[in-house]
């Protein structure tokens, strides 16, 4: 008993202080958030996100979703006790997918990993199982977000959360080749001598195996490097330029063999792509949207090219002028994924 009154006596001196300390002038509700961003998934790259987004400014309130519930509490109380540092009002946590209510932006990155030797389409399929849980919770809290898929095959995956949304194809957005861009230009411009925004060249199709590196589009201050080497990105290439994409496609797993996981470079990637849509900046970026009928591609599968991002989501692809090789490596890569996506069940 003597518990409780101490308890009541505390909430009253606290009560006190609030009545002392605050003159209320408006009694309705709140406003709901105007940026709140969700990530869906704490794992080492959903939170690689959520850092991102927090230190580049991105959200008024940031919701974390995932079934861990204890590892959930833990990360939202560790950034909570970092909110001094931060401009994000509000940092919250739920297995419940309501916190997500009002999202602008919801990043998800949950998903299984692939198990030795499992198929692809083995992994597809169980990550399609956890898809058809998350996708409909999302869209019944927040109706008017803009998806940004992460979880791997993410292009695959993509295509899944366009189906199980019923969203509009342009509010519905992977990572895609946003980060082997990246990569591609650090390397590039690593062996060239100058900073990796001074290089331009795109990674575009799958995030992955198959993806397309666009030689016949490298420049550095508007000199096209194939100008200089025509033979570039071939197997003629003397100078082996073709060994940069090859590093592109292995980068993944050289860090996975090396630290276990990828996270911060996926984690700073999101974040650009949020800062995008958020801030209605109309940058173009490689993500992978809705292919279908660009560049002789007949299936409905997602693949990256370069987007437009603006408040809407992707606003407009760039009619990108591959040459006659670069095309058909696309639509391989078009192939591969259609080939997965083709055999997948309930979506």
């Amino acid at each position: 008993f003597l518990p409780v009154l101490i308890l009541l006596s505390s909430a009253l001196n606290m009560a006190s202080i609030l009545q002392k300390l605050i003159t209320p002038l408006f009694s309705g509700p709140p406003e709901p958030p105007r940026n709140k961003v969700t990530v869906v998934g704490v794992g080492q790259v959903g939170m690689a996100c959520a850092i991102s987004i927090l230190l580049r400014e991105l959200a008024d309130e940031l919701a974390l979703v995932d079934v861990m519930e204890d590892k959930l509490k833990g990360e939202m109380m560790d950034l909570q006790h970092g909110s001094l540092f931060l401009k994000t009002a509000k940092i919250v946590a739920n297995k419940d997918y309501s916190v997500s209510a009002n999202s602008r932006i919801v990043v998800v990155t949950a998903g299984v990993r692939q198990q030795e030797g499992e198929s692809r389409l083995n992994l597809v399929q169980r990550n399609v199982n956890i898809f058809k849980h998350i996708i409909p919770q999302i869209i019944r809290y927040s109706p008017d977000c803009t998806i940004i898929v992460v979880s791997n095959p993410v292009d695959v995956l993509t295509y899944v959360t366009w189906k199980l949304s019923g969203l509009p194809q342009h509010r519905v957005i992977g990572s895609g080749t946003n980060l082997d861009s990246a990569r591609f230009r650090f390397l590039m411009a690593d062996k060239l001598g100058i900073h990796p925004s001074s290089f331009n060249g795109w990674i575009l199709g799958e995030h992955g195996d198959t993806s397309v590196p666009v030689w016949s589009g490298t420049n550095v201050a508007g000199v096209n490097l194939q100008t200089l080497n025509p033979d570039i990105g071939t197997d003629c290439d003397e100078e082996n330029w073709m060994e940069t994409h090859k590093m592109v496609v292995d980068s993944a797993y050289e860090v996975i063999k090396l630290k276990g996981y990828t996270n911060w470079a996926i984690g700073l990637s999101v974040a650009d792509l949020t800062e995008s849509i958020i801030r209605n900046m109309k940058r173009i970026h490689p993500v992978s949207t809705m292919v279908k009928g660009m560049y002789g591609i007949n299936d409905e599968v997602f693949l990256s090219l370069p987007c437009v991002l603006n408040s809407g989501g992707v606003a407009s692809v760039v009619n990108m002028t591959l040459t006659t090789d670069e095309v058909a490596q696309l639509q391989a890569s078009a192939d591969t994924l259609w080939d997965i996506q083709k055999d997948l069940q309930d979506v």
